[in-house]
């Protein structure tokens, strides 16, 4: 093709490309000096799960809720009212109106795309004085009040965790995976995380896009060799900070294809241009299929030319992801699948997979559930739930039901149980045992804290532990908390 009929270069995109990738720092420091411009590659994909809270306006579990949104977790909360649920957790929490003693109430939509869920219920207790100043004081632990049950605890910590466990069991997405970018349910941040990156900043004339439709996200365009071009690719920005893979096996993606080779880039080092880690995959035309890439399978290259030099994947600074059609394999070799002309490849979600198991079910229970008629115990030295479990319903005795019908679940779990809970800051180091002889208090803040820790801690799977705080203001060594436990 001589330079007369060569297709003409679209200088636009190739700026726009530029511009959207911060790929010239010289540029975008004057665009964001004089057009207030901010970067904009800060997309968080820090473990973004989708958790359920159940019980999300009581003590503990509305602190729960908060902890999750302010960490970017996508939250769903099981309330018993949802005008009131609305009232204290506001508008970024899906709620869901639901009794778990009434097992009708408690629908399987609720489950969708849940990997973990935290489990803050409990049976009512208030002071016998009812609604009145010394609430706060009785919440505070300052000083014993009469205490009485307003739910029935058969009901509420046994009866009830039969129903939620039964539904949870049947629908939680494993622990072992990392959702990274879910298409079902798209978000602003995954909008202005992914670009194009076409053959337009080599000369070529190719076009591509994606667009987020059908719960789906569509990478489709015209992929086109004039100008010695041929590929069409969508990129992410920069993770910033970069994505810390090293606990997973590789990627997963769902795609439904148009029966032509694909490859899926990522990369360990920020340079723009630098070495992509690559894997060729095909499609089946209009059917849904599964693409596992390990990481050891993973191709080093540089401008479709491998690189053996350059060493295995680092899973560890995982810095962006990208989707391309090409007429290249590597190494000079062809796709033997490639057409130029439209294309298109929905991906539904993209996701790490092979991950060590972390609890699926984070129960908050209680101290001093297995010391109701233990022999030997000295009641004097007790706290009032233990003191009065018979004239409370059985409270302690139906919590370590309730425990026992977690742990024969088949779920991963943590089971925590709390010490005294007050309203006090959680700004103190905890200390956690095993054997139900702990006594003490603990803030309501600290165990919201501790239930999202032990989520993402595969240390803490299949424990059950007390919780109480030290008089030491400091922060909580969590990884040494779990790893110091034995599993049940």
């Amino acid at each position: 093709m001589t330079n007369n009929q060569r297709s003409r270069w679209d200088l636009g995109r190739f700026w726009q490309t530029l511009t959207y990738f911060e790929i010239i720092p010289f540029i975008n420091y004057w665009q964001r000096l004089f057009f207030r411009r901010q970067s904009k590659n800060n997309y968080n994909t820090r473990v973004k799960m989708k958790i359920l809270v159940a019980g999300g306006t009581g003590g503990v579990g509305k602190r729960v809720v908060q902890n999750l949104i302010d960490n970017n977790y996508s939250v769903i909360a099981l309330v018993r009212d949802a005008n009131r649920g609305k009232q204290i957790l506001g508008d970024r929490v899906e709620l869901f109106e639901a009794d778990l003693t009434i097992p009708e109430t408690l629908k399987p939509q609720m489950m969708k795309g849940v990997s973990a869920v935290i489990c803050c219920t409990g049976t009512r207790v208030q002071p016998v004085e009812g609604d009145t100043p010394t609430r706060e004081k009785y919440y505070q632990g300052i000083k014993f009040y009469l205490p009485e049950v307003v739910d029935t605890p058969e009901q509420v910590e046994y009866e009830g965790m039969k129903n939620l466990v039964k539904l949870v069991s049947q629908h939680i997405q494993p622990t072992s995976h990392q959702v990274l970018f879910d298409f079902t349910n798209p978000t602003t941040d995954i909008r202005e995380t992914w670009g194009a990156v076409d053959d337009v900043v080599m000369g070529g004339v190719s076009q591509s896009n994606i667009r987020l439709a059908y719960d789906k996200a569509i990478f489709s365009g015209m992929v086109s060799t004039d100008n010695n071009g041929g590929f069409a690719s969508v990129r992410t920005r920069n993770f910033t900070p970069p994505l810390d893979l090293s606990d997973y096996e590789g990627i997963e993606i769902r795609v439904t294809g148009d029966g032509k080779r694909y490859k899926f880039i990522t990369r360990c080092e920020g340079k723009w241009d630098g070495i992509g880690y690559c894997y060729s995959f095909d499609t089946v035309y209009n059917f849904p299929t599964t693409i596992r890439i390990p990481f050891k399978d993973l191709i080093p290259v540089f401008r479709a030319k491998t690189v053996k030099e350059a060493g295995e994947f680092d899973s560890s600074k995982v810095y962006s992801m990208q989707l391309m059609l090409s007429k290249f394999e590597y190494d000079g070799e062809l796709n033997p699948k490639f057409e130029a002309g439209s294309f298109s490849l929905e991906v539904e979600y993209i996701k790490a997979y092979g991950g060590k198991p972390k609890p699926q079910f984070v129960l908050i229970s209680s101290a001093g559930v297995t010391r109701p008629n233990r022999p030997g115990i000295n009641l004097a030295e007790e706290p009032p739930a233990v003191r009065m479990n018979d004239q409370l319903g059985g409270i302690l005795t139906w919590k370590l039901r309730g425990e026992e019908v977690v742990k024969a679940s088949g779920l991963t779990y943590t089971i925590v149980r709390p010490c005294a809970l007050t309203e006090k800051p959680g700004n103190k180091v905890l200390v956690a045992e095993q054997g139900d002889n702990m006594r003490g208090q603990v803030s309501r803040d600290a165990i919201a804290q501790l239930c999202i820790q032990a989520i993402n801690s595969p240390e803490a799977v299949n424990k059950t532990f007390e919780v109480r705080e030290e008089d030491i203001q400091g922060e909580t060594d969590w990884q040494k908390l779990f790893a110091d436990l034995q599993q049940d």
